[in-house]
């Protein structure tokens, strides 16, 4: 069982506006280009072989299980990701802590390809989307991939530009990480 996050906030973020335009767009991939005007990150990861790898990969995955297995707390209106559910992504401890609040636009349900995406809300450093997908390849190997789009959200993440995005890749790899068996 995960923390949940109150009702009240939960329906607060379920109405808040996403603090981006393309909302879905990593959804698209790998058909279409990711938006312009963003950082564009794509980054993927064999995390284990055959369908029984695959099937606790995926079933990790939409418990929140790459966030926490990255060393992330997440509080969520949901135990398991579902279309419209809502998160925040805490990084950090204590007051030196960010909170990234987000709402998953898509679920991914396919027999070789499982996953989310979800997109930032107010109150997020950044402003863009997130893709994670778990795929079960025909020579067997599982991959997860990781795909976004982000740009600044605030002055504090304009200003630490360059460390924001080596966190990023930091937390990017420790996302490859977390649901290798």
């Amino acid at each position: 069982m995960s923390a949940r996050l109150r009702p009240f906030e939960a329906d607060r973020l379920r109405t808040s506006p996403f603090t981006y335009a393309e909302v879905g767009a990593t959804l698209a991939m790998p058909t279409s280009a990711l938006p312009e005007g963003y950082h564009h990150l794509h980054e993927s990861y064999a995390i284990g072989r055959g369908r029984p790898a695959y099937d606790d990969a995926v079933e990790r995955l939409l418990a929140w299980g790459v966030q926490r297995g990255a060393g992330l707390r997440v509080t969520a209106s949901s135990d398991r990701v579902e279309v419209g559910a809502v998160a925040v992504v805490r990084i950090g401890f204590g007051r030196l802590a960010v909170k990234a609040p987000v709402r998953v636009v898509g679920v991914i349900d396919e027999s070789t390809r499982g996953g989310f995406a979800y997109g930032t809300l107010p109150g997020h450093p950044e402003r863009g989307e997130e893709l994670f997908l778990v795929e079960l390849t025909d020579d067997g190997t599982v991959t997860l991939s990781i795909i976004a789009f982000s740009r600044a959200g605030s002055w504090l993440s304009h200003c630490v530009g360059p460390v924001g995005r080596l966190v990023q890749r930091r937390v990017t790899r420790r996302y490859g990480r977390a649901l290798r068996r």
